[in-house]
């Protein structure tokens, strides 16, 4: 397709086309397209048909997020669409026509929020004009309605389609007024997936689902042990077995090629192959040891240092304290890792999940010394990401094996790959010591973190900084050959289970509500600054008060064997605060419900975010419950699904009950926020029902029979 020579700078620009058309923004129109009478394309975003439907580009990879929903509906919103004549594209990548496309951080909408909108109203106010035009009269008289403008005195109105041409000839508005929130007829509402459909009936959507002409598949023999390197291979016997095409060797890896994965299995299964030391083999129970050493250190640069918290805990009051500790784990996804990959005469055409295309175009250009225009990535949807596919490993190594390989390849990985070759959830462990006066109030917080490859092992400003005088944090690293990755909710993921399951214990220990306390805290921080913050004291509060009100809090507490348990967080500029409800049957934990307040912002698609909320706490509940990865001189010891347990449908809540705070502030993070209080207010609902305090995940090693 030839594109017109501009960029996301000319976001206000609007330029006359060939035989007709209008330009708005993030262009991306082809001259033989605005030609035609068949299709409109006002912006990179849109595309109108003369029937007076609808194409909407979602610019964001969708790894289950709903943001292939959720992005399209805010332009749908602006412009006054009939969402039910909306069909949605994904779009490949091209960061001069949409900019920063990735998925990560919870960052999808919030980071595109005011440029949708800006960019459907801009569309739809150049529409307005035209109708006007074209009638002869004020655009006062006129309004949009389902993908027309109408004009109430007279009864007229024209479709979208009818008027794009026109469009294109009008001066384009400034400082275009953007709809009230109550007048929002699709954000706010529930909307079902685009892709439930095509999901739920199997269409090829999906990275692992790709098939090209003349395509071979690639499965790789990969080190055994995270410290090993190949010395040599013998692939005699992998060359004689059924459909194996070729064997190829990049860096430390070895790929079989052949025209079905099994075969291709079956090819590498036949490889001899011999490997030697590369770095130290690492067990789990030297970094056991190694992260232990650190807690009773001080850092020379503490992350934060308000008042001399280590005085008071030298000559203060009562002393509460506890250790917590995170194990490895794994992303898991369901779908494993994947990528189409075809190399040939200096360019390369890339297609699959990834979580951030930027880096795989740039990785791949490096690596084949071919400048990156001549590397093109298209977008499948994702089974699953939660931060792995934030790595561009497995789509370099796709490119690589095709380069060698001379041949299109889709490269798979085998689940035991994923779970012994991937990157995992650093390890970390967290000494919380604090101190309370005389009147129970809390004087002194004291946290010595210590992790894995983390060299961000704790989150200075959040809550309860802020809320006590003397607060330290001391951060230590050490550094591991075993790879580590963002995981859902970085850093959040634990410390908040860590953090709030300490709060609890301090609480329990001044013989308060662990509710209440919270509540004093943040009023302590509103009344008595203490230094920098990142949450919002006041939207903090207020999904705590709801909670309580929601969940009925601690009214029936240990009514019929049902205990709860209290926690919040605040991330990704969302707050969340849920109560879990949980009881203990034949010395194993039942969560039996969850009840969870969350402050986001204007809310999208409500379907979508609920959704996200429910996966995210389930998700974390079988993380804490069973999550776990262990090494042995380098070796992975859960290298499948029977020996890495999931959450199962027995194990799940009955009901996660959630509420959205209503509000019109910009919409925030969702997909990862509701995760990180799962755990803690299950572990504090189940101290509620045993007297055992859990400090080290998963669950599964606590004994809770009597």
């Amino acid at each position: 397709m030839e594109r017109l020579n501009v960029t996301r700078r000319n976001f206000l620009k609007v330029s006359s086309l060939l035989g007709g058309g209008m330009l708005i923004g993030f262009p991306m129109v082809s001259k033989s397209e605005a030609a035609s009478n068949a299709v409109f394309s006002p912006n990179a975003y849109l595309k109108i048909g003369a029937d007076n439907t609808f194409t909407l580009i979602a610019p964001n990879p969708e790894i289950g997020q709903g943001v292939k929903t959720s992005l399209p509906m805010i332009m749908a919103e602006e412009l006054d669409l009939d969402w039910k004549k909306v069909k949605v594209e994904q779009a490949g990548f091209d960061p001069e026509l949409y900019g920063r496309q990735v998925a990560g951080g919870s960052g999808s909408v919030r980071s595109r929020w005011q440029e949708a909108r800006t960019a459907g109203a801009t569309a739809r106010a150049l529409l307005v004009a035209a109708a006007a035009k074209t009638w002869g009269v004020d655009v006062t008289e006129c309004h949009t309605e389902a993908g027309f403008v109408h004009h109430k005195k007279s009864g007229k109105k024209l479709s979208y389609g009818e008027l794009a041409e026109t469009a294109a000839t009008m001066p384009i508005p400034e400082n275009v007024p953007l709809k009230d929130p109550k007048d929002f007829k699709i954000i706010g509402t529930r909307v079902k997936n685009i892709d439930n459909d095509n999901i739920l009936t199997g269409k090829p959507l999906f990275g692992i689902d790709t098939k090209r002409p003349g395509m071979y598949y690639a499965v790789v023999a990969r080190p055994p042990a995270f410290g090993k390197k190949l010395k040599s291979f013998d692939d005699t016997e992998s060359l004689k077995m059924q459909g194996v095409h070729k064997v190829v060797k990049w860096e430390n890896i070895v790929a079989v090629l052949a025209n079905s994965t099994w075969n291709a299995k079956k090819g590498r299964d036949a490889l001899k192959l011999e490997w030697e030391d590369d770095s130290p083999l690492e067990s789990t129970a030297d970094h056991e040891k190694i992260l232990k050493s650190f807690l009773d250190k001080r850092s020379d640069s503490p992350a934060r240092n308000d008042g001399d918290a280590l005085k008071f805990l030298e000559n203060g009051g009562e002393i509460v304290e506890g250790t917590y500790e995170a194990p490895i784990l794994p992303h898991a996804t369901l779908e494993p890792m994947n990528f189409f990959a075809d190399v040939r005469e200096g360019k390369a055409e890339l297609y699959g999940p990834t979580q951030t295309p930027a880096s795989t175009r740039g990785q791949v250009s490096k690596a084949l010394d071919i400048p990156e225009e001549n590397v093109t990535v298209g977008l499948s949807r994702m089974g699953g990401g939660f931060g792995r596919r934030l790595m561009a490993d497995y789509s370099l190594e796709a490119a690589m094996i095709s380069a060698a390989a001379k041949a299109p390849v889709l490269m798979v990985w085998m689940r035991e790959d994923d779970m012994q070759a991937g990157f995992y959830r650093p390890m970390g462990k967290y000494k919380y010591r604090a101190t309370l006066n005389d009147k129970k109030e809390l004087e002194a917080w004291h946290l010595t973190a210590a992790g894995l490859n983390n060299q961000r092992t704790s989150i200075p400003n959040s809550f309860p900084a802020g809320a006590v005088s003397n607060f330290r944090i001391d951060n230590h690293n050490k550094e591991s050959n075993i790879s580590t990755a963002p995981w859902r909710a970085p850093n959040h993921n634990f410390i908040a289970f860590a953090e709030q399951s300490f709060l609890d214990e301090i609480a329990h220990k001044a013989g308060k509500d662990p509710i209440q306390l919270q509540l004093e805290l943040l009023a302590k921080a509103k009344n008595n600054p203490g230094g920098k913050v990142d949450y919002d004291i006041d939207r903090y509060e207020n999904v705590i008060k709801e909670l309580a009100k929601l969940s009925g809090w601690k009214n029936n507490n240990g009514a019929n064997g049902i205990y709860q348990g209290f926690a919040a967080h605040y991330s990704f500029s969302t707050y969340v605060a849920q109560v879990a409800e949980v009881s203990i049957k034949d010395g194993k934990p039942k969560v039996h419900k969850v009840y969870c307040v969350v402050d986001c912002g204007q809310v999208v698609n409500l379907s979508g975010a609920e959704n996200q909320i429910e996966g995210g706490i389930v998700d974390a509940l079988g993380h804490a419950l069973y999550g776990e990865i262990t090494f042995d001189k380098g070796v992975v010891q859960q290298n499948n699904f029977n020996r890495y347990k999931l959450m199962q449908l027995q194990d799940a809540p009955m009901e996660i009950i959630t509420r959205f705070v209503r509000n019109e502030h910009d919409p925030t993070g969702l997909g990862e926020p509701g995760f990180p209080p799962a755990h803690p207010a299950v572990c504090n609902a189940l101290f509620a029902a045993t007297g055992k305090r859990i400090r080290k995940l998963p669950i599964s090693h606590t004994d809770f029979k009597a």
